[in-house]
């Protein structure tokens, strides 16, 4: 298997900057071995002119678009970012301001369908925050601060019916019931 080649897949498939760490225990090599290969890799991106760039802050690594690209990325996704959101973005966000911190699978469970892009346009715009659960290996999101300053409220128990929302049991015993127990 080609490292480099797993590692561009990895770092495309992530959403968050990802250690060096966390790719060699996902490939089971050696550190220095990834290390190698973000560099081969960084260099050939710079070498033909890629439209996406490696980048890192010394620690982490992710995929970006290159620099001389950078505004005609942005002119094409500012609709993405800055219009109106979508019915399903909505329901989702609904969903994580009641119920977060939330898993992207129970997020799913509710709504039925798979909710990665809608999960990314979310963290992109800014409106939810990821948490990252080492201890269970998981994702948690939650609605940002820039969510409950734009409503105009100072936390976000202030949702309307938000006690009665989110603790609600019947979306409880939904979860427990698919697939068994979340915990």
């Amino acid at each position: 298997m080609n490292i480099k080649s797993q590692i561009e897949s990895l770092l495309f498939a992530s959403v968050k900057p990802v250690a060096i760490s966390e790719l060699a225990k996902a490939l089971s090599v050696s550190a220095s071995n990834v290390k190698n290969a973000l560099d081969e890799l960084k260099a050939d991106y710079e070498t033909r002119e890629a439209g996406i760039a490696l980048i890192n802050n010394g620690t982490r690594y992710q995929l970006a678009t290159a620099s001389y690209n950078a505004k005609l990325v942005k002119d094409f996704l500012k609709s993405e970012v800055s219009g109106e959101l979508s019915q399903p973005s909505l329901e989702t966000l609904t969903i994580i301001a009641y119920r977060g911190p939330i898993s992207k699978l129970e997020i799913e469970r509710i709504r039925g369908v798979n909710c990665s892009l809608i999960i990314r346009n979310l963290l992109l715009r800014g409106l939810i925050e990821e948490d990252y659960d080492k201890k269970k290996d998981i994702s948690f999101y939650n609605v940002s601060l820039d969510f409950i300053r734009f409503l105009g409220i100072s936390q976000r128990e202030e949702l309307p019916d938000f006690t009665k929302l989110s603790t609600t049991d019947t979306i409880s015993r939904y979860l427990e019931d698919k697939d068994g127990v979340l915990s």
